[in-house]
């Protein structure tokens, strides 16, 4: 196994901008992994430890390039130090991304990235995330005690995913409170875009409580899981995804499909879904949606539950716990509102004035012990 940083054709000058990205954006560490035996390239970075050692999950996926790997690692890891702080978590922000299919995924090439991990000392706390299972976080285990989100079968918190669409859920009729008197979303239009393992479950929830959804999804097994499971449900294609009627949009997905295009198209009246960084970028598209009059609900504070699940884990698991602190998205979701009507601000930029005054504030307490 040797560490080293991955070669990155000087053609890419765009790898440039985005290290100016992150210093611009206050990360303090990314590390670039490569083992030629494995085929192992992972990118690890974390932004912020103030409030304590930064926990984020590994994302494996196919990236064009390592510099669409590294802007993706940097914009979800600072996310990850808002979701920490704004929860009201000890725990900093980073996130970690293995580039390539995850067929290439082995025992090896995990056990070789868990080795990586253990060398950063404990700065940073591995978990899953997309392409990333419970088996998978076993291996990684097997060379570091820095990861999180093991097997309930092992005494981990096994998958989070429940937890994470139980946080959306509640941040989405915290959002219908808001807009329309009352949280129930029973006969409201909801499309959710991107039917994984916390979409299922964020139907589950919408249709228990009324709601009339519809779904959209790359792949053919997700459609299948939802449409057996429930046959009132209906596809959306891509092609219609932002055309059709609805009242809620629910990225569940990939980030930045909130952009330009999808907000010249979009007829809804909430956008509160459980995707990483959903704004394309945070100042344009924040502002647009409160100029056509979308109620945007944070992505770093409703998708919580998953880090508050693991989080959960490091104190000694206990289910009852990691639900009962993310029934707090609801009321904190709708303090958000309220700052951002009384400052006259988009939400995202209420939300992130909100986590970075408490880092802000235990990094001062911290100072003076």
């Amino acid at each position: 196994m040797s560490i080293t940083n991955i070669e990155v054709p000087a053609a890419q000058e765009n790898v440039k901008a985005v290290i100016s990205s992150m210093q611009a954006a206050g990360h303090e560490q990314v590390v670039h992994f490569y083992d030629a035996q494995t085929g192992l390239k992972a990118i690890v970075a974390i932004h912020n430890t103030k409030l304590g050692p930064a926990l984020g999950g590994t994302r494996m996926w196919a990236y064009k390039n390592e510099a669409e790997a590294l802007n993706d690692v940097l914009r979800l890891s600072k996310g990850m130090t808002y979701k920490a702080a704004i929860t009201g978590l000890n725990l900093g922000g980073g996130k970690a991304v293995i580039i390539g299919e995850p067929s290439m995924k082995s025992e090896a090439l995990l056990r070789t990235f868990g080795k990586f991990i253990n060398g950063l000392g404990g700065r940073y706390i591995t978990a899953e995330d997309v392409n990333i299972s419970t088996r998978d976080i076993e291996y990684i285990a097997m060379e570091t005690s820095h990861v999180t989100g093991l097997p309930e079968s092992l005494g981990g918190s096994g998958d989070p995913s429940p937890v994470t669409a139980y946080g959306v859920f509640l941040g989405m009729k915290a959002s219908a409170k808001n807009v329309y008197g009352s949280d129930s979303l029973s006969g409201k239009k909801v499309v959710v875009q991107g039917t994984g393992k916390v979409g299922q479950a964020l139907v589950d929830l919408l249709i228990e409580d009324g709601a009339k959804v519809s779904i959209n999804d790359i792949r053919e097994e997700n459609i299948k899981a939802v449409t057996n499971k429930h046959s009132g449900v209906t596809l959306v294609s891509a092609a219609e995804l932002y055309d059709v009627e609805m009242d809620i949009y629910a990225p569940c997905a990939l980030g930045a499909t909130v952009n330009s295009d999808a907000l010249s198209r979009l007829r809804c009246t909430i956008i509160a879904g459980s995707a990483n960084n959903q704004l394309e970028d945070e100042v344009i598209h924040g502002k647009m949606c409160a100029d056509k009059g979308i109620l945007y609900a944070p992505d770093f504070l409703i998708n919580a539950g998953g880090l508050i699940n693991v989080y959960t884990e490091l104190e000694g698991y206990n289910q009852k716990r990691a639900m009962e602190k993310t029934e707090h998205i609801y009321e904190a979701t709708l303090d958000v509102f309220k700052i951002a009507a009384r400052d006259q601000v988009t939400t995202n930029t209420a939300a992130a004035r909100l986590a970075e005054k408490r880092i802000e504030d235990i990094s001062r307490i911290k100072l003076t012990m």
